[in-house]
């Protein structure tokens, strides 16, 4: 497989930065809150470890961005481009292929839905991926109203281990055709 190292991508408002090991302690500083990790997979430590933020972006992220299978950026507000707000990735990953998380302050504008057209288009347009799967806990709204939004459709639901418990779980998908006939119209 041809490995495609992480561009800078940018939207309106935000500048999407390729994840960085001096990321981490950063990572560290914001990620351990309740209200980021409830609707993460069980496999999140949680209670999160005082080196979780560095064994994650050193030894799964960047070691599967080496390996090609993983893209990985940092958000990043285009008037404050210093201050990390969350993080977005892809991967190669069966039936798991865009995760996400942001800081509770800057949910609900639309920050996250914009970082996900972009590094959907990234999935489909650049990596010439087939098809995009999304697994999130039915509970989780927000996340669903993005892939909503986006043109994605619900194809599987059971149940699954998430940090807050055993939760339903949905698994939505579009395919690369739906995604350009959607938001690259003529």
């Amino acid at each position: 497989m041809l490995t495609v190292s992480t561009p800078v991508l940018e939207t309106a408002r935000l500048v999407l930065q390729p994840l960085t090991p001096h990321d981490a302690p950063v990572i560290q500083r914001l990620f351990p809150h309740w209200e980021i990790v409830q609707y993460l997979a069980a496999t999140v430590p949680w209670p999160f470890p005082d080196n979780g933020a560095h064994h994650y972006v050193n030894n799964v992220a960047l070691a599967s961005t080496a390996e090609g299978t993983g893209w990985f950026w940092t958000l990043r507000r285009k008037d404050a481009p210093a201050e990390l707000i969350g993080v977005i990735c892809l991967s190669d990953t069966e039936n798991n292929n865009r995760g996400f998380w942001l800081l509770p302050p800057w949910q609900g504008q639309g920050l996250m839905a914009e970082a996900s057209m972009a590094v959907t288009d990234y999935w489909f347009n650049t990596l010439n991926r087939e098809v995009l799967r999304a697994p999130k806990a039915k509970l989780n709204e927000a996340s669903r109203r993005i892939s909503r939004a986006s043109g994605m459709r619900l194809i599987k639901t059971e149940k699954k281990a998430y940090v807050g418990g055993e939760f339903d779980s949905e698994l939505w998908e579009i395919t690369r055709d739906e995604w350009n006939n959607l938001h690259h119209k003529k």
